[in-house]
């Protein structure tokens, strides 16, 4: 009886515990680690949360960047942290692609991590130099079925620009030669200077090239027009229904972070995002506010994860 009683109050600790933990949560800085290097929108989106929280709660957010390996290493270290909700990681396309474009990762995506928040998303855009005979996108879709191979993209290998072009290469029926890069200034710098003949890149990238007239817009990716860019059709209204890709940002936490403080996190970032003031600064930037539960978030990451592993086997693609 007396074992039975001690194992019963035992059972009732463990669960108090995370709720006590949630009810005095934060009282210590927290820490969101940034798999990128400074600058960039992974990085601002970040910290402009962060601010926010710690306005909020009142206890330092303090932000880490820790970039390497096509995000593999900050990743790594987030998934590595205790999970209490004192250490929130910045994940987004690459959770979707990297554990099928490498062969073994030190973590996993799915599992490692607990969903808090869909942040953010942008589209690419499809762009020619302003000079190319080029005009749309069915253009370019003729003059590549015309010549096999001939037209040459330019991408950074497993990242959203190069995916995003051998989506459209599968859809469309055509073949393009990809010219890899290492980031996408260079590849802007070659295509305004004609090195290259096309490439698709995140719209904050291009969109101030094209707007300045050095670039040509043919199409964007969002399954709808952007209010940033109400004049760039759509490649699905072009002739390519469903084609919607986003690149997307998030945040997770540790696996088995109590629930509550994911409540809590998710509940605050969403009043963030609503705010004027960052709905503002993420629209300067070419971003749209994001949001929804954690469930929510996690369903969107399942989908994502299907949709690319499907396009990277097909293309038989590899980062290594």
């Amino acid at each position: 009886m007396k074992t039975t009683f001690l194992f019963a109050l035992a059972c009732l600790g463990a669960a108090v515990l995370p709720t006590a933990q949630a009810a005095t949560y934060p009282d210590k800085p927290i820490k969101i680690i940034v798999p990128y290097p400074p600058a960039g929108f992974n990085d601002s989106m970040a910290r402009i949360v962060g601010r926010k929280l710690q306005e909020a709660w009142g206890q330092p957010v303090v932000v880490e960047n820790r970039p390497g390996g096509s995000t593999i290493i900050g990743t790594e270290a987030g998934a590595r942290a205790a999970p209490d909700g004192y250490t929130l990681t910045v994940v987004g396309f690459p959770a979707a692609t990297n554990p099928y474009l490498y062969k073994k990762l030190p973590y996993d995506a799915i599992k490692d991590f607990a969903p808090i928040i869909a942040v953010a998303q942008t589209p690419n855009l499809l762009v020619v130099n302003a000079a190319s005979p080029v005009k749309t996108i069915k253009d370019l879709v003729a003059l590549a079925k015309s010549k096999p191979g001939a037209l040459n993209y330019a991408s950074t290998t497993g990242t959203s620009n190069h995916l995003t072009m051998e989506y459209f290469k599968s859809v469309a029926g055509v073949d393009m030669t990809q010219v890899p890069y290492k980031g996408s200034s260079p590849m802007v710098v070659d295509l305004l200077g004609g090195q290259v003949d096309v490439m698709f890149d995140n719209l904050p990238n291009v969109l101030p090239h094209v707007t300045g007239g050095k670039m040509r817009a043919l199409a964007i990716t969002s399954p709808k027009r952007s209010s940033l860019a109400p004049e760039i059709p759509t490649v699905a209204e072009s002739g390519w229904p469903g084609f919607d890709v986003s690149v997307w940002y998030a945040l997770a936490a540790p696996a088995n972070t109590p629930a509550a403080i994911i409540t809590k996190l998710n509940t605050e970032i969403n009043k963030i995002l609503l705010m004027d003031e960052v709905k503002k600064t993420f629209a300067e930037q070419g971003v749209e506010p994001m949001g929804g539960t954690p469930e929510q978030y996690a369903e969107f990451s399942k989908a994502q994860t299907v949709k690319w592993s499907k396009v990277i086997g097909a293309a038989n693609i590899t980062a290594e």
